[in-house]
């Protein structure tokens, strides 16, 4: 009898793939649905990973464009985000910052974002969401 094969999660990386990290980062963004959200930034701890095509072997001297410089990332994050835009819902945050990502270069495939409100958690509890989006 043969067993079927267990699904890879859907966070698993495809082969020949990169995966590009900030994790934890903490920024100030209009959000909120309720009237004492919305009168004032909220901290949000945000990270993203982006995923791209990986060449067959990074050798010692592959140059940066074999790659993606991952400070991209936080420029993804931080850019767009500070501004007076208010985003009633986290989730839009997360969009906002994928899509930055897929607009900024054309090999990123995959973009994950978890969004953790700072603000609603009252002991070390985590209170957010994730948003996973793979180019249109």
């Amino acid at each position: 009898m043969t067993v079927p094969a267990t699904p890879a999660p859907r966070s698993a990386l495809r082969p020949n793939t990169v995966r590009l990290e900030v994790s934890d980062l903490v920024v100030d963004v209009l959000t909120g649905v309720y009237s004492e959200e919305t009168h004032r930034p909220q901290p949000l701890r945000i990270s993203v990973a982006a995923d791209i095509a990986a060449p067959g072997r990074f050798a010692p001297d592959t140059p940066l464009s074999a790659s993606k410089n991952y400070l991209d990332l936080r420029h993804a994050i931080e850019g767009g985000l500070a501004g007076p835009t208010h985003f009633t819902l986290v989730e839009a945050v997360a969009d906002h910052i994928a899509e930055t990502l897929f607009v900024g270069d054309a090999r990123v495939e995959r973009v994950e974002v978890r969004i953790v409100k700072l603000a609603l958690a009252r002991a070390d509890e985590s209170i957010g969401i994730t948003l996973v989006r793979e180019r249109p």
